[in-house]
C-alpha cells in the first residue's frame, strides 16, 4: 500500500496534482474527509474544526495573531479566552488528525495532502513525501488565471494561507515546511507541467517499492 505526503503552498495545483497521483497508484486521495472525521470525533461542526486546520482559508495564522493581541490568552493551553473559541484546545485536533493519517496510512495506503504529512508520516516505510512550491509571483500569475481572479485578489489569498499554513506547521511540529530535507522530492509546478508533475511523483513512488 503506497503512501505519499505532498506539501503544497497555494498557487502549486496540489488539488489537481494529489488525486491524479492517487488515480494513478490505486490509493485513496485523503484531503479534506480527515477534518470532517476530526470534527465528527470532537462533537463540532466542521466550520469549527477547520479554524484549526492548515489550509483554512483563515486559519491557524489568524487564530496565532488573534491570539498574540489578547494577554490573557496562552495559546495552545486548555484555557483560551480567543472569542468565538473552539471548547476544545488545538493541539486536541492535531492529536486525533496524527492518528488518523498513521491509521490510514498504515490501513489502506494513500496520498495525503497537508497537515504536515511529510513530519507525522516521516517514520512509515516506504512512505514518499513530495514538495510543491514556486516562487510567489509565478504562483500569483498561475492563481489569478485559473481562478480567473486579478493578480491582487491573488496576491491576498496566497499571503493568507501561507501565513497559516507556515504557523501551523511550526507551532505544533517546529519545523519549517519549506526545508527541502523534509523531502525526497521538490516540484515547481508552475513551471513544470501538472501531467509532468504527476509522472515524476508517480515514478518515484513506484521506485521505492
Amino acid at each position: 500500500m503506497r503512501v505519499v505526503t505532498i506539501s503544497a503552498t497555494y498557487g502549486t495545483a496540489g488539488s489537481q496534482i494529489g488525486p491524479a497521483v492517487a488515480e494513478r497508484l490505486g490509493v485513496p486521495f485523503i484531503d479534506r474527509a480527515i477534518p470532517g472525521a476530526v470534527a465528527r470525533e470532537l462533537g463540532c461542526t466542521l466550520e469549527e474544526a477547520l479554524v484549526h486546520d492548515d489550509r483554512a482559508e483563515h486559519g491557524l495564522g489568524r487564530l496565532l495573531s488573534g491570539a498574540m493581541r489578547l494577554p490573557t490568552v496562552t495559546f495552545g493551553g486548555v484555557d483560551m479566552y480567543v472569542p468565538g473559541a473552539m471548547p476544545f484546545a488545538p493541539e486536541e485536533f492535531v492529536r486525533r488528525t496524527e492518528r488518523m493519517l498513521k491509521e490510514l496510512a498504515q490501513d489502506q495506503g494513500g496520498v495525503f495532502l497537508g497537515r504536515a504529512g511529510a513530519v507525522v508520516l516521516a517514520e512509515h516505510p516506504g512512505a514518499l513525501h513530495v514538495r510543491l512550491d514556486a516562487p510567489v509571483k509565478r504562483r500569483i500569475r498561475q492563481t489569478a488565471t485559473l481562478g480567473e481572479l486579478s493578480e491582487r485578489d491573488a496576491r491576498k489569498i496566497i499571503e493568507e494561507n501561507d501565513r497559516a499554513r507556515t504557523a501551523y506547521v511550526r507551532h505544533f511540529y517546529r519545523v519549517d515546511p519549506g526545508d527541502p530535507c523534509q523531502y525526497h522530492l521538490v516540484l515547481d509546478s508552475t513551471t513544470i507541467p501538472v501531467p509532468t508533475c504527476v509522472d515524476l511523483i508517480v515514478t518515484a513512488a513506484e521506485a521505492l517499492d
